[in-house]
């Protein structure tokens, strides 16, 4: 009797033990294919320019993999640039809002990691600053500046004039929840922004 239950003990420890291995084999495989999907390319002109300019750098990656998946030379029907996607119009617009401030070192490229990204985070900042809503920016940055002030005027739009609770072009609202979603993917893949 004592060695049944010896053995009925043993067999119990090695099942708990195996499905414990198992449980860590699968976590492991899914992180590793999580991190292919969701890569930390150009991982420390990201990080020091979502520290500079006060950007969670999760949201700065998940911008890059939604727009460019990062590819630098990527162009878009629009002509859009870059990692970031910046129009030339919108580079002008961030450069003009550098004033003096504007990197030395950077040139005009937009095709260029550094420049793009640099440029892309500081228009991430402006437009969160003014709006006070990540989604808000968001939406400014895929659909324009512009763009976004007519819906807050909006009623049917913005109750409030401050927030949007509707974004009526689908594209843009579907773009805002998507880099929202893969944001919160980096976050919890690299631990960023502790």
């Amino acid at each position: 009797m004592k060695r049944s239950v010896s053995r009925q003990l043993v067999s119990l420890l090695v099942f708990i033990l195996m499905l414990a291995a198992s449980f860590w084999m699968i976590r492991f495989a899914t992180n590793r294919y999580y991190r292919q999907i969701y890569p930390v390319h150009y991982e420390s002109v990201i990080e020091d320019a979502s520290r500079k300019y006060g950007v969670p750098a999760e949201l700065v990656f998940a911008v890059v993999r939604t727009e460019s998946s990062f590819r630098p030379g990527a162009e878009s029907s629009i002509g859009a640039k870059g990692l970031m996607q910046l129009t030339d119009e919108s580079f002008e617009w961030v450069r003009f809002r550098f004033g003096d401030n504007y990197p030395e070192h950077l040139g005009d490229d937009l095709f260029d990691p550094e420049t793009n990204i640099i440029c892309g985070t500081y228009m991430l900042s402006l437009l969160i600053d003014e709006f006070q809503s990540v989604d808000t920016a968001l939406a400014a940055y895929h659909a324009g500046w512009g763009t976004v002030k007519k819906w807050l005027g909006d009623s049917g739009y913005s109750s409030d004039g401050v927030l949007l609770q509707y974004i009526p072009y689908g594209d843009t609202r579907g773009y805002v929840k998507k880099v929202l979603e893969t944001a919160q993917i980096y976050k919890t893949l690299y631990q960023l922004s502790k």
